[in-house]
């Protein structure tokens, strides 16, 4: 060996260790971890080209000691271990040996379509709650590990920055940093002296999408921009058709980014077609500029094929029973929750909606333009508020109410796009506005004159009266929150509004919350600070049951469904957009109820609940029910609900009583024909659907390459038995429970990690709530394993694992021994020069070392688990029946290195065929020789001994 270049995978001596050689991308440095794989312990040795610094020499493998000798049980133990610490597996997709979530099967086809690509430009739209993040994790674990990219940027709204954060490390074990306005400070202060930039020095980086467009940040942020970018909502990014600033802002910064050829670029949304055609097409252009330009309704079969090849959107009932494999989503129980207003609530809602009727009605000519549109901007906003809660409504109007202004004052232009934010419900915002629409009212204020300043006032004076016992909306919320809970549900209440929700928390508080009791109320808004929410949902978390009034400040992508189970929409969303993104946070995989419950709270005697009620919300649901999917309106959110309105103001007063079926009743009428460009938009989607179906890609072809990663690294039955069978031996056993297994204690060698606090655990997902998931790469799972792998290769007199045994058992009728081999090979493509891989394996024979008779590998595997001890022998004859074995076991030497090398022709059929799907060049394994022997296991024949 080379004394600069020892070959990757071989065994080497340093410092007076033993280590594994990595492969390394500097001919001066080389890395090196423990025998252990522990990549805690990877180091470095720097070697001058004239100068030997550091000694090191090859070095072998060592054999077992026949001291150390166990059970089979215990050499089972060391044989989990070793599997369960490989990181680099030896299968097609290297990032699942890294991997602390076990992804659903279709949720390898993203990865599989992006391995297609020589650049992956990849749009993800699969539906709400199916997994886009794990998707497009396991995308950026893949290249990752394969080297093809060195840096990550998560691009995201930036109250879903810190998820981003979490799910990376946990799931992925990918180590990023948030940067945003709160963290920036923190982050700098962190940089090293000299000429550093923030995207420059962090690795991985989320970011948010509001501080990395504004143009003081752009340039810099595009410099030092990583090889791999994933945007989150994408549909944020769309071009937008009016003169919407931010959304013109952040379309330009991902299309710069997509600007550079050779950057990968991973686009996720589950609404990436909003109904307006040019805007989903702009979406399409960022992944090739080619598409932008296509007609979707006459594409040739070849641009079809080019852009399914980038495109992947299914539905739930596309993967609900994928490969045989049945995940279990929720089902949705919608439900309609009338309530009627009181006396003194209806009063005051007909004087207001008169008023705002009025403020339409009577803008005449000596009204400019801006003017008649702050009227109506004006108008909207008292009925929003009015709608919402009393509290809404004396936040909005109490400063208003005592302005003064002269009627004929002249306003500016009006920013149509900044008002519907406090009105309407937008989805293409990067952050939804829940402040109240003091703003609103102040452009209808321009030309407001004293009589009506007075009825603001009065307006405020009434809405103080009705706080409490008079609001019939609030009384029915508690009532049906209080139902909720009795019935095991832990809900969220959804409101427009900051005043709102802190108005329903504190009554719902005041109402649920005893002393001693273990509900706990919250209210999560937009005025919090993205920490101050991160803490009020770890203190909700940690009730028994729990109720969050939250704005839609939480409504987009976070993930709710761990820990909640229903939800209310106090105020309804005039946006049936927004309405699937609330309840997409409860409504998803991971929900371990079977039914989530859905209520839509609406007055019945009020007839703007209704308008939204009839001619939104309800069709947008019978959409969803009847396709399984969301059917966007076609128009942005402004037009729709302006032609709700534009309906009931022109109608006579008597709208109040107004059938909402009359505003549908003429074919020229707005409502309508909203609804025809719907229904056409939902036969569009029909056929796109079918056309972009994803068919290249077959069930059998993942199944397939599926088993083998399990084989290699160990599915959830082998975590299972190894977590309780080390558990069990280090005196710290999990007790089942209904809900999973109680580990009272972690084991003593964990407990500086782990803590010493007790914890439900389950292995298979989706977990209830309070119970903890453990994968392979949980601490749990990734501290017993080292611990046990390292004190077995320290050979100590008594490990709990063992790497030799001998058992006595009626499962074979020849003297049969079984070698724990652990094999490391060299992967070469045409893109990438020694990748290492590696995988444990379990070879069986009967006979002597010179002429063994091998076992098919199922067999051996089935041998070591489940050969029973019927009898046993003195410890001094079975050490001895080691120690004549590891004599001979250089006469195997030429048989090993023949199952090295099946293995590695089995490998690269493995690759091949992954390789064959994904259209990527070809893989060479090399098998690196010689194997290590981790374990031997003598298994004697016998009977079970006969009782006297």
């Amino acid at each position: 060996m080379e004394k600069l270049n020892p070959t990757p995978g071989s065994i080497v001596t340093c410092r007076d260790r033993s280590w594994v050689v990595l492969p390394s991308d500097r001919a001066d440095i080389i890395h090196l971890r423990p025998l252990s794989g522990n990549e805690d312990l990877i180091c470095g040795i720097y070697q001058s080209l004239d100068i030997e610094i550091e000694a090191i020499a090859p070095a072998q493998f060592p054999l077992p000691r026949p001291e150390a000798i166990q059970d089979r049980v215990a050499v089972q133990l060391l044989m989990d271990a070793a599997r369960l610490s490989l990181r680099s597996g030896a299968g097609p997709f290297r990032c699942l040996g890294r991997l602390s979530v076990r992804p659903r099967p279709y949720q390898l086809v993203p990865l599989l379509m992006a391995l297609r690509l020589s650049t992956v430009r990849l749009l993800v739209a699969d539906d709400v709650g199916i997994g886009k993040t794990i998707e497009a994790g396991l995308i950026a674990r893949e290249l990752l590990d394969r080297g093809e990219v060195k840096r990550l940027a998560i691009l995201c709204p930036p109250q879903l920055c810190d998820q981003w954060q979490r799910e990376l490390q946990q799931k992925f074990q990918i180590d990023a940093v948030v940067i945003r306005s709160g963290t920036v400070s923190k982050l700098e202060r962190g940089l090293p002296s000299g000429d550093r930039h923030i995207f420059e020095y962090y690795r991985h980086i989320i970011v948010s999408l509001d501080y990395a467009k504004s143009e003081r940040r752009r340039a810099s942020f595009l410099t030092h921009c990583p090889d791999l970018v994933i945007v989150d909502e994408a549909h944020t990014c769309a071009r937008g058709n009016s003169g919407d600033t931010s959304v013109q802002q952040r379309h330009q910064l991902v299309q710069q980014v997509a600007a550079k050829t050779e950057r990968h670029l991973v686009l996720l949304t589950a609404t990436p077609h909003s109904g307006i055609e040019a805007s989903f097409l702009s979406i399409l252009g960022l992944l090739e500029p080619e598409f932008e330009q296509f007609d979707l309704d006459r594409l040739s079969e070849a641009q079809r094929i080019h852009l399914a090849s980038h495109f992947v959107q299914r539905r739930r009932a596309d993967v609900k029973s994928w490969l045989g494999n049945e995940t279990p989503f929720p089902e949705r129980e919608s439900l309609e929750l009338p309530y009627r207003l009181s006396k003194e609530y209806r009063h005051l809602f007909e004087e207001v909606y008169n008023f705002a009727r009025g403020l339409v009605k009577t803008a005449d000519d000596r009204l400019s333009y801006a003017q008649r549109r702050g009227r109506y901007w004006s108008a909207l906003a008292l009925i929003r508020c009015i709608m919402s809660s009393p509290a809404a409504a004396i936040a909005t109007l109490t400063r208003q109410a005592s302005k003064s202004a002269d009627v004929g004052e002249l306003v500016g232009d009006i920013d149509e796009d900044l008002l519907g934010a406090y009105v309407y419900d937008p989805t293409e915002q990067e952050q939804a506005t829940d402040a109240a629409p003091t703003v609103v009212v102040e452009q209808g204020q321009q030309s407001y004159g004293d009589k009506e300043r007075r009825k603001l006032r009065v307006f405020v004076q009434q809405a103080e009266k009705l706080l409490g016992d008079k609001d019939t909306k609030l009384q029915q919320a508690i009532a049906t929150v209080a139902s909720l809970l009795q019935e095991g549900f832990n809900p969220i209440i959804w409101c427009r509004y900051i005043a709102t929700a802190n108005y329903v928390a504190g009554a719902l508080a005041s109402k649920l919350e005893r002393r001693g009791s273990n509900i706990r109320v919250l209210a999560i808004t937009g005025e919090l600070s993205e920490d101050v929410r991160e803490n009020k949902l770890a203190d909700l978390q940690s009730y028994p049951q729990r109720v969050m009034v939250a704005t839609d400040c939480l409504s987009e992508g976070i993930n709710l469904q761990e820990h909640f189970s229903a939800v209310l929409h106090y105020d309804l969303p005039w946006n049936p957009n927004r309405l699937e993104q609330r309840e997409g946070r409860i409504d998803r995989y991971g929900q371990t109820i079977s039914v989530v419950k859905s209520y839509l709270l609406y007055g019945q005697d009020n007839p703007v609940d209704g308008a939204v009620l009839e001619v939104l919300i309800r069709k947008a649901m019978q959409i969803h029910k009847t396709l399984g999917i969301t059917v966007p309106v076609p128009m942005d959110s402004a037009t729709v609900t302006e032609a709700v309105f534009k309906s009931l103001f022109e109608r006579a007063p008597e709208a109040l009583q107004l059938s909402l079926l009359d505003l549908l009743e003429t074919e020229e009428s707005p409502l309508n024909q909203v609804h025809q460009s719907w229904d056409r938009a939902v036969e569009r989607e029909k056929v796109s659907r079918t056309r972009f179906a994803q068919r290249a890609i077959k069930p059998a072809e993942v199944e397939q390459e599926l088993v083998e990663s399990d084989r290699i690294l160990g599915d959830e039955r082998d975590v299972e038995r190894f977590v309780r069978s080390a558990c069990e031996r280090l005196n710290s056993s999990l007790i089942k429970k209904k809900q999973g297994w109680l580990l009272s204690s972690p084991p003593q060698c964990l407990k500086a990690v782990l803590g010493d606090k007790q914890r439900t655990i389950s292995f298979t997902t989706p977990v209830p709530d309070g119970v903890e998931y453990v994968g392979r790469n949980h601490p749990l799972v990734e501290g017993l394993a080292r611990y046990l792998l390292e004190e077995a290769l320290d050979n100590t007199s008594n490990p709990t694992a063992a790497r030799c045994g001998l058992t006595v058992t009626d499962a074979v009728d020849k003297r049969t021994v079984l070698l724990l081999l652990r094999l490391r090979h060299l992967l070469e493509t045409t893109q990438h020069q020694g990748l290492l891989a590696e995988e444990c394996l379990i070879a069986g024979f009967t006979g002597s070392p010179a002429n063994p008779l091998w076992l098919p590998n199922e067999t051996a595997r089935e041998l070591l688990q489940q050969a029973e001890p019927v009898n046993d022998l003195p410890i001094g004859r079975k050490r001895l029946e080691i120690a004549q074995f590891l004599e001979r076991i250089g006469e195997l030497a030429e048989e090993l290195r023949q199952i090295a090398e099946r293995r590695s022709h089995a490998l690269s059929q493995s690759h091949r065929r992954v390789r064959n799907i994904t259209k990527e060049g070809q893989v060479r394994v090399k098998p690196q020789l010689p194997m290590d022997i981790l374990g031997i296991l003598i298994l004697q024949p016998g009977q079970p001994k006969v009782s006297r």
